[in-house]
């Protein structure tokens, strides 16, 4: 039976009221370890796997793309994944179950800036199912909320914002030894952990993100939600293990210089080196397809 959505919080994130239908399986995950969901999320989404950890970590990213691969449309308030998706209510359901998974959810300080009231929790995308999520991370013996992590080479964050209040989350900034300096001339928040990687001027290393996260969490499970630019690193690192892709049915186009962008920003792989998928899990809700790659 469809889950009843109630509508909450109308003003900040847009969210529609409706009705969340399961997912159709059209191809299934063989792969990985069953996941135990609770009744309400086995319902929305069927089974769930998950990938055993490569080099001691599985890495994973979720998006939501156009049919002409625009993944934001870089609009002052519409840079968003929201207007991709229409706001979709079956896209924020799997974005909270991908996040309820997760030890710890990174992003990039764009992203922050994008969408800067944001938490990135599975109940703050997703209330309706709150309590779902929080018994799916009580059964994987999780924390009660995953690491929030903001990689920003400047260092220049607004740390009065609600990700990093006292109590919200625990939060986690991935910076260099400027940047570092920088916040730290500021009010740090009691729960806030800044980690400085040495050596570096403004890009940071993938590897050297994942090694400082991989010092502030027990689990192994971390989750990309952006930007374009950050998913990019890690594609050309070759550090990510398998990416998430909500299909959404409309074209939005591009002209030259318009700003919006793609999955992947910065980063161009050439034909002796691209980065091929294997098609491994196909979901429909409605007009949207939920796609799941795994990448060797």
């Amino acid at each position: 039976m469809p889950t009843a959505v109630v509508k909450r919080n109308p003003g900040a994130t847009r969210r529609t009221a409706g009705i969340i239908a399961p997912l159709d399986t059209l191809l299934a995950a063989r792969h990985g370890r069953a996941l135990k969901l609770p009744p309400a999320l086995a319902r929305l989404y069927g089974q769930l796997r998950q990938s055993r950890p490569r080099h001691g970590l599985y890495v994973f990213s979720n998006f939501v793309s156009s049919l002409d691969g625009v993944v934001s449309l870089q609009q002052r308030g519409h840079e968003g994944g929201g207007d991709i998706s229409g706001f979709s209510v079956a896209d924020r359901m799997v974005m909270g179950l991908l996040r309820a998974t997760a030890d710890a959810v990174i992003v990039g300080s764009g992203t922050l800036a994008a969408d800067p009231r944001h938490i990135w929790t599975p109940k703050d995308i997703c209330p309706e199912l709150g309590d779902a999520y929080r018994l799916l991370r009580t059964v994987l013996r999780k924390q009660v909320a995953p690491l929030n992590v903001i990689v920003s080479g400047s260092g220049r964050i607004d740390l009065r914002l609600p990700v990093f209040a006292p109590g919200r989350v625990p939060t986690l900034v991935v910076t260099t030894t400027a940047g570092a300096k920088r916040l730290r001339g500021h009010a740090v928040p009691r729960t806030l952990d800044i980690q400085a990687i040495p050596r570096c001027r403004s890009w940071i290393p993938p590897k050297s993100i994942l090694k400082a996260v991989a010092r502030r969490i027990t689990g192994t499970v971390i989750l990309i939600e952006g930007g374009p630019r950050l998913l990019g690193d890690f594609y050309a690192s070759r550090l990510l293990d398998e990416q998430f892709l909500t299909l959404a049915p409309q074209v939005v186009g591009r002209e030259a210089g318009d700003g919006r962008f793609s999955l992947v920003m910065g980063q161009v792989f050439r034909p002796e080196n691209t980065c091929w998928g294997a098609l491994i899990d196909v979901r429909r809700g409605g007009n949207q397809l939920f796609l799941r790659y795994k990448f060797r």
